[in-house]
Protein backbone atom coordinates (compact mmCIF):
# COMPACT_ATOMS: atom_id res chain seq x y z
CA UNK A 1 0.00 0.00 0.00
CA UNK A 2 2.99 2.37 0.83
CA UNK A 3 4.10 2.49 -2.82
CA UNK A 4 0.45 2.73 -4.32
CA UNK A 5 -0.86 5.71 -2.14
CA UNK A 6 1.90 8.05 -4.69
CA UNK A 7 0.80 6.47 -7.51
CA UNK A 8 -2.61 7.34 -7.11
CA UNK A 9 -2.11 10.46 -5.71
CA UNK A 10 -0.08 11.47 -8.67
CA UNK A 11 -2.58 9.87 -10.95
CA UNK A 12 -5.19 11.83 -9.89
CA UNK A 13 -3.69 14.49 -9.91
CA UNK A 14 -3.41 14.22 -13.59
CA UNK A 15 -7.28 13.34 -14.09
CA UNK A 16 -7.94 16.62 -12.28
CA UNK A 17 -5.51 18.96 -13.35
CA UNK A 18 -5.85 17.39 -17.07
CA UNK A 19 -9.38 18.07 -17.38
CA UNK A 20 -9.17 21.76 -16.27
CA UNK A 21 -5.65 22.79 -18.20
CA UNK A 22 -5.08 22.92 -22.14
CA UNK A 23 -7.34 25.79 -22.78
CA UNK A 24 -7.88 26.09 -26.25
CA UNK A 25 -6.58 22.38 -26.77
CA UNK A 26 -8.71 20.29 -29.73
CA UNK A 27 -11.79 18.82 -28.19
CA UNK A 28 -12.29 14.93 -28.04
CA UNK A 29 -15.56 13.46 -28.90
CA UNK A 30 -16.35 13.14 -25.20
CA UNK A 31 -15.31 16.90 -24.34
CA UNK A 32 -12.24 15.84 -22.65
CA UNK A 33 -9.31 17.55 -25.09
CA UNK A 34 -6.87 15.09 -25.90
CA UNK A 35 -3.65 17.03 -24.52
CA UNK A 36 -5.56 16.16 -21.15
CA UNK A 37 -5.62 12.70 -21.94
CA UNK A 38 -1.93 12.31 -22.85
CA UNK A 39 -1.07 14.87 -19.88
CA UNK A 40 -2.34 11.52 -17.74
CA UNK A 41 -0.42 9.23 -19.40
CA UNK A 42 2.78 11.15 -18.87
CA UNK A 43 2.17 11.81 -15.46
CA UNK A 44 2.90 8.42 -14.04
CA UNK A 45 5.12 7.39 -17.93
CA UNK A 46 7.06 10.62 -17.73
CA UNK A 47 7.39 13.13 -20.45
CA UNK A 48 6.75 11.81 -23.62
CA UNK A 49 6.78 8.94 -21.91
CA UNK A 50 10.34 7.92 -21.90
CA UNK A 51 10.83 8.45 -17.65
CA UNK A 52 8.25 6.59 -16.07
CA UNK A 53 7.88 7.85 -12.30
CA UNK A 54 7.85 3.87 -10.68
CA UNK A 55 10.81 1.49 -12.50
CA UNK A 56 7.69 -0.73 -13.10
CA UNK A 57 5.92 1.15 -15.12
CA UNK A 58 6.96 0.68 -19.01
CA UNK A 59 8.67 3.60 -21.13
CA UNK A 60 6.19 4.01 -23.87
CA UNK A 61 8.52 6.32 -25.46
CA UNK A 62 9.84 4.59 -28.79
CA UNK A 63 7.51 1.30 -28.22
CA UNK A 64 5.26 0.23 -31.48
CA UNK A 65 2.35 2.00 -31.97
CA UNK A 66 0.34 -1.19 -32.36
CA UNK A 67 1.17 -3.08 -29.22
CA UNK A 68 0.37 0.07 -26.94
CA UNK A 69 -3.01 0.83 -28.80
CA UNK A 70 -3.64 -3.34 -28.18
CA UNK A 71 -2.83 -3.00 -24.43
CA UNK A 72 -5.05 0.17 -24.24
CA UNK A 73 -7.82 -1.15 -25.99
CA UNK A 74 -7.45 -4.61 -23.83
CA UNK A 75 -7.56 -2.61 -20.82
CA UNK A 76 -10.48 -0.80 -21.82
CA UNK A 77 -12.17 -3.95 -22.61
CA UNK A 78 -11.32 -5.71 -19.29
CA UNK A 79 -9.12 -8.28 -21.20
CA UNK A 80 -6.17 -6.92 -19.50
CA UNK A 81 -6.03 -6.67 -15.96
CA UNK A 82 -3.95 -3.86 -13.79
CA UNK A 83 -6.43 -1.38 -11.64
CA UNK A 84 -4.41 1.73 -11.78
CA UNK A 85 -4.58 1.36 -16.24
CA UNK A 86 -7.74 -0.05 -16.14
CA UNK A 87 -9.10 2.88 -14.03
CA UNK A 88 -7.17 5.49 -16.00
CA UNK A 89 -8.67 4.17 -19.19
CA UNK A 90 -12.19 4.20 -17.97
CA UNK A 91 -11.82 7.68 -16.11
CA UNK A 92 -10.62 9.37 -19.53
CA UNK A 93 -13.34 7.70 -21.79
CA UNK A 94 -10.19 6.73 -24.43
CA UNK A 95 -11.89 6.43 -27.80
CA UNK A 96 -10.81 4.67 -30.87
CA UNK A 97 -9.30 7.56 -32.32
CA UNK A 98 -7.83 8.86 -28.81
CA UNK A 99 -6.01 5.24 -28.07
CA UNK A 100 -5.14 5.49 -31.80
CA UNK A 101 -3.58 9.14 -31.62
CA UNK A 102 -1.96 8.12 -28.24
CA UNK A 103 0.00 5.27 -29.42
CA UNK A 104 1.19 7.19 -32.52
CA UNK A 105 2.57 9.84 -30.31
CA UNK A 106 4.01 7.66 -27.90
CA UNK A 107 5.71 5.59 -31.15
CA UNK A 108 7.29 8.68 -32.23
CA UNK A 109 9.23 9.38 -29.27
CA UNK A 110 12.78 9.57 -29.11
CA UNK A 111 13.82 6.35 -26.65
CA UNK A 112 16.87 4.54 -25.51
CA UNK A 113 14.66 1.45 -25.12
CA UNK A 114 16.77 -1.01 -28.30
CA UNK A 115 15.97 -4.12 -29.79
CA UNK A 116 18.49 -6.55 -28.05
CA UNK A 117 21.27 -7.60 -31.04
CA UNK A 118 22.12 -11.71 -30.84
Amino acid sequence: MTLLRPLLLACGMALVSGAVCAEGASPASDGLPFESKLAACTACHGENGAKPIMPEYPILAGQHADYIAHALRDYRMGRRNNPIMGAQVQALKLTDADIDRLAAHFAAQISHLSALKR
